[in-house]
């Protein structure tokens, strides 16, 4: 929800923005239209009310501008009710300027196109109803457009050129606006749609650490129960030396074992980097890898360690550790002879190369790499 909300706050802020600076053109082309009208082709115009008009004009636009100081507190109602103030302007200067008769009548579509666009239906419907009674009014009450002079021309022909610039205007303030914005929300439904993929893949780690956890109280018993017939096996027969090694491991491993499952159960299936501890790089790798030595005791692992001394510190976190420690034991495991472990660190950067004799990955597994 409050990704969505923050996606909604993101394109209202961006509607008005474009919106602002659409009203920056839009003022100035109003003041050209009228130095020409008045001064090029001589028409007669109430120029009092119609400068009036644009000075309104562009203090609603500093309403904009004022708003987009609070970006976070933009709703559709406030967009909405920006765009209603200027199909009345163009109601206003089209009441002056000859009404339905005027060539450019036709950008009443605009703000209902970008309304459309961008908002719910029922903000749709309310600026249609509007568009319509304006242009409805405009049809019966308006400043009819005196003649032109003569030497500019028929009057039709006027009419019919100035019908095509307002048809050409409206076309590209539909492409500057909408296509931006069809643009911007299609790449908020990708957003939307990996913050979903995000959010399963986070229920299902959330549950595999759940299923860890119980997995973790549930195997606590078997192994109390092993550790203790392990240590009366060594009891009974302390004089056999080789089944008192063996025992020996045995409780060992079941010892670490537990050690793994009360780590489990601390973490409650998330292991956090805060939880980690400062220490030396070299003793810590030493330290993984006797770890793995005592897991593997017939294993013969060798540690190269260079770099220079002292050793940087590092954030050591059970995480490191076990993703560390599972590459040790899957290089034991594929080549019990010989594993060599190779680190050579900088001051910022670690190489840790870890070398088995093993025969590699067969067809099948190379087949299922990737899933």
């Amino acid at each position: 929800m409050n990704t969505l909300q923050t996606d909604h706050k993101q394109t209202n802020f961006l509607s008005l923005q474009r919106l602002y600076i659409l009203r920056l053109i839009a003022i100035a082309g109003e003041l050209a239209a009228l130095v020409i009208a008045t001064q090029v082709l001589a028409i007669t115009l109430p120029v009092k009310p119609l400068f009036w008009i644009v000075a309104i004009h562009a203090v609603i636009n500093f309403a904009a501008w004022w708003q987009l100081q609070n970006k976070d507190q933009l709703t559709h109602r406030q967009i909405f009710l920006q765009l209603a103030l200027d199909t009345l302007i163009l109601a206003a200067m089209l009441y002056f300027t000859g009404g339905s008769t005027n060539p450019f009548v036709s950008l009443f579509l605009l703000p209902l196109v970008i309304v459309a666009a961008i908002m719910p239906k029922h903000f749709a419907w309310a600026m249609a109803c509007l568009t319509i009674a304006c242009y409805t009014f405009l049809m019966r009450y308006f400043h009819p457009l005196p003649p032109v002079s003569s030497a500019h021309g028929i009057d039709f022909d006027l009419h019919v050129l100035g019908m095509w610039f307002g048809f050409m205007l409206s076309v590209c303030l539909i492409i500057f606006f909408v296509v931006r914005m069809a643009a911007h929300l299609r790449e908020r439904d990708r957003s939307l749609s990996l913050a979903r993929e995000q959010t399963l893949r986070d229920q299902h780690l959330v549950t595999l650490g759940t299923l860890a956890t119980g997995a973790a109280h549930q195997l606590g018993t078997p192994l109390s129960t092993m550790a203790i017939i392990a240590s009366e096996l060594g009891h009974e027969h302390c004089e056999d030396i080789d089944i008192t090694e063996k025992t020996t491991l045995l409780r060992q491993q079941i010892n670490r074992c537990k050690a793994i499952l009360s780590e489990m159960t601390a973490e409650t299936g998330q292991a956090r980097a805060e939880d980690g501890h400062a220490v030396a790089l070299d003793d810590y790798l030493r330290s993984v890898v006797q770890q793995v030595r005592d897991v593997h005791p017939k294993n013969l692992i060798q540690c190269q360690l260079d770099g220079h001394q002292p050793a940087p510190k590092i954030l050591a976190d059970r995480t490191l550790a076990q993703a560390l420690g599972n590459l040790l034991d899957n290089a034991c495991e594929a080549s019990p002879s010989a594993v060599s472990v190779n680190g050579n660190w900088q001051s910022e950067h670690l190489q840790l190369i870890i070398d088995d004799r093993g025969s590699g990955l067969d067809q099948t597994i190379k087949d299922k790499l990737g899933t």
